[in-house]
C-alpha cells in the first residue's frame, strides 16, 4: 500500500508517534549548505535503532560483545525504555529497502524533531516512517523510512514463528493506519514477509 507524495508532504507531529531531537552538526551539511541526503539515512537509522533498543528488547551491545552493558539511549530521548523485562532479542533486523522524500532543506545549527511510526506490520517484517521536523516549524521537511526484515542470528533467514513476541509488542505501539492519522495516513497493517 503506497502512500502518495502529497499524503507525506501534510504530515503532522502528531501522525508520529514516537519522537527524538536530533541537533544538527557543521559536518553535516554538504557544499549546498543544507544537510546531505546521507545525513537523513543516519538520522532514520539512529531514531529506529534507539526505539528497538529501548523499547523492543533488542540489544546490540551485549549479543556481540557479552561483557558490555547497555547503555540507556533514554538518556539522551524524551521517552523511558519500556521493552518487556529480562526480553533480549535472538534476532536482528535486516534492512531490504529504503526510501527518502525531500520537501524543503534543513541545515547547521538547526534542531530537528524525528517522528516514528511503523506502517506494515508482517509477520516478519516491519516498513517504519520517519517525518523529520524543524524544531518551531511545523510543514514536514523530509518523510522516509525502510523495511527490516527480522531474521535468526545464526542462520540470517527469517523463522517460521516470524519475529518474536517481544520485538512485536513493541512495533504495535507505533502502528498507523489511514483511518487514524492526521496528516494524510499510512499504510496500516498487512504485510506477508
Amino acid at each position: 500500500m503506497s502512500t502518495s507524495i502529497a499524503h507525506k508532504k501534510r504530515r503532522l507531529r502528531s501522525d508520529y508517534i514516537y519522537h527524538q531531537t536530533h541537533r544538527t552538526r557543521w559536518f553535516d551539511n554538504d557544499m549546498y549548505a543544507h544537510l546531505n541526503n546521507t545525513v537523513y539515512a543516519m538520522l532514520f537509522d539512529s531514531i529506529i535503532n534507539t526505539y528497538l533498543i529501548t523499547h523492543c528488547g533488542m540489544d546490540p551491545f551485549t549479543h556481540n560483545n557479552p561483557t558490555l552493558t547497555t547503555p540507556d539511549p533514554s538518556s539522551s530521548s524524551t521517552t523511558t525504555t519500556t521493552s518487556t523485562p529480562g526480553f533480549k532479542s535472538s534476532q536482528v533486523g535486516i534492512m531490504v529497502s529504503s526510501y527518502c522524500d525531500y520537501f524543503s532543506s534543513v541545515s547547521f545549527p538547526d534542531i530537528l524533531d524525528l517522528g516514528l511510526r511503523v506502517t506494515k506490520l508482517g509477520n516478519s517484517s516491519v516498513t517504519y516512517e520517519v517525518g523529520v521536523f524543524k524544531e518551531g516549524e511545523e510543514e514536514v521537511k523530509v518523510v522516509g523510512g525502510y523495511t527490516h526484515v527480522f531474521v535468526a542470528r545464526e542462520t540470517m533467514r527469517p523463522t517460521r514463528e516470524g519475529m518474536e513476541e517481544g520485538v512485536r509488542r513493541g512495533l504495535e505501539r507505533l502502528v498507523v493506519s489511514d483511518d487514524t492519522a492526521v496528516g494524510g495516513g499510512g499504510g496500516g497493517k498487512g504485510a506477508k514477509l
